[in-house]
């Protein structure tokens, strides 16, 4: 196989490896009914004039399984670490005791849940539109290829096929990842 060939495979693999990865990330800020500090990813607060993601100003801690507890290094930005998790509409109220934040994520109706399984399989719907573009760049390379080194026919139709098993395999590991998490979201 050609470099321009075995290069142009570590690049979409990589590339499909990047997709499923951002979908397990967004996996993380789904609620689920139990508590996930994976949820604080998103809430960013003003701190000293640059906004600061919560995890690096603050101990965050599960209690009892349905508790996030929020403890700021510096005392003095409780209020503003209040109004972040407000801001981000996270679908708990913060309870304040001078000391921590309590995140109390309360049980997912049966209607939620649905809601939460149709959101878990967008992330892998994305995924997949990611992975199938992937899959048409590396087509397109190998067209270019094929016409720059003069590659025989049965070369060519090789590699789709092994561009097709790639594909194959990142859309498998997509599909058992959204049944494991919609799974998971569905159990009470």
């Amino acid at each position: 196989m050609s470099e321009a060939l075995e290069e142009m495979f570590l690049f979409g693999e990589e590339k499909m490896e990047k997709a499923v990865a951002q979908m397990k990330k967004e996996f993380a800020s789904v609620r689920t009914g139990r508590a996930n500090p994976g949820i604080l990813d998103k809430v960013v607060v003003e701190y000293y004039g640059a906004p600061t993601p919560i995890r690096q100003m603050a101990q965050v801690g599960v209690s009892e399984g349905t508790t996030l507890v929020i403890t700021p290094f510096d005392k003095s930005i409780m209020k503003e670490v209040e109004k972040a998790i407000i801001k981000a509409e996270l679908g708990v109220a913060p309870n304040n005791d001078g000391t921590c934040i309590r995140l109390n994520f309360p049980p997912l109706t049966e209607e939620r849940r649905r809601e939460t399984a149709k959101e878990v399989k967008k992330f892998g719907e994305d995924a997949k539109v990611a992975i199938r573009n992937v899959r048409r760049d590396m087509v397109d390379d190998l067209k270019k290829i094929e016409k720059d080194e003069n590659l025989p026919e049965d070369m060519v139709k090789d590699n789709q096929d092994k561009i097709q098993k790639l594909t194959d395999k990142y859309v498998g590991i997509i599909d058992s990842a959204v049944s494991e998490k919609e799974k998971e979201v569905m159990t009470v």
